[in-house]
């Protein structure tokens, strides 16, 4: 009897994005890292809530704007008393929230992302078309890592001997949505005992 194999992964950062932006005191680009606090500011009964990010060089902060002239009562008590406490947990989930860098126009930088592939769970169905393999990889923050490259980590391949199986038709690649693909290996040779 034949079995498909189905695992699926998801992309998760180990911390924070890093910016990269103009340093008015280093005088050019350089790397800001999150440092996990928030500003606070009241102006009447509006607020005004940012992430305070830092430069690496000389700790000269750059504020990401949460929220903009938001009334108290709009924010949901619990994440407005993490603002108020410098909530680690929440600042790193506002650090990954690619929507927050967005709207601040912030340039991610890309090529020193720190992440790992987790598995979420995996499946094994009776199959009648032989021995296969799928995995399925989400890459929720729809970071910026090649298919290729993504497939190569998951099975402990080089990127080369990815494409090379992609020529042959080993592996079959399918982009379902810019932040989710999904493998299909119709080898036995790649079955993961994991």
């Amino acid at each position: 009897m034949s079995y498909l194999k189905k695992i699926e992964y998801e992309i998760v950062l180990k911390d924070s994005f890093l910016v990269i932006h103009g340093c008015p005191k280093c005088d050019r680009k350089t790397h800001f890292k999150n440092t996990k606090k928030f500003r606070v500011n009241a102006n009447g009964n509006k607020l005004d809530i940012w992430l305070i990010y830092q430069c690496e060089k000389c700790k000269h902060t750059l504020n990401l704007t949460i929220y903009e002239r938001q009334k108290v009562s709009s924010i949901p008590k619990e994440e407005y008393q993490g603002f108020l406490d410098n909530n680690e947990q929440l600042a790193e989930m506002y650090g990954r929230n690619m929507q927050l860098f967005r709207k601040n126009k912030a340039d991610i930088n890309f090529d020193s992302l720190d992440y790992d592939f987790v598995k979420l769970h995996e499946t094994l169905e009776t199959n009648e078309s032989g021995e296969q393999l799928l995995i399925t990889i989400n890459n929720p923050y729809q970071l910026k890592i090649r298919p290729e490259k993504q497939i190569a980590e998951v099975l402990g391949l080089s990127r080369s001997q990815v494409k090379n199986l992609l020529e042959k038709k080993e592996i079959e690649l399918k982009m379902e949505l810019p932040q989710f693909i999904s493998i299909r290996i119709n080898s036995s040779r790649f079955y993961m005992d994991e």
